[in-house]
C-alpha cells in the first residue's frame, strides 16, 4: 500500500543492530539514521516492546531452538534468526512478508 518511492527509501536506509544476550535476557538496539530504538527483554516474560513507529506495547519474546526470537504483536509475527555472522528478521503480517537480512561488521 506505499508508494514505490517510499518503498525504494525503505531498502535503502541502512542501519545498525546491536543484540547483547546475557542469559534469558536481551538487549537490543537499533540504529537507523538519526533514530536509536532500545529495547530490554527476557525470554518469556511480559516486557514493553518499542515498534519502530515509536509506539509501546505489550509482548513475551519465545526462543525457539537457539537461535530465533520470536514474538506477536498486534496481528505481526515477528521472527530474528541468528545464523553465525547473519541475522535474518521476518515480519508477517496477513499476506504481508517484510525480510532483512544483516551481516556482523
Amino acid at each position: 500500500g506505499l508508494p514505490e518511492d517510499q518503498i525504494q527509501k525503505g531498502k535503502d536506509i541502512k542501519s545498525i543492530s546491536e543484540i547483547v544476550q546475557d542469559g534469558k535476557k536481551f538487549k537490543v538496539t537499533v540504529t537507523t539514521g538519526t533514530k536509536v530504538l532500545k529495547n530490554e527483554f527476557t525470554i518469556g516474560e511480559e516486557s514493553e516492546i518499542e515498534m519502530l513507529n515509536g509506539e509501546k506495547v505489550k509482548a513475551v519474546v519465545q526462543m525457539e531452538g537457539n537461535n530465533k526470537l520470536v514474538t506477536q504483536v498486534k496481528g505481526m509475527k515477528s521472527v530474528t534468526e541468528l545464523n553465525g555472522d547473519t541475522i535474518t528478521h521476518t515480519m508477517t503480517m496477513g499476506d504481508l512478508t517484510f525480510r532483512r537480512v544483516s551481516k556482523r561488521i
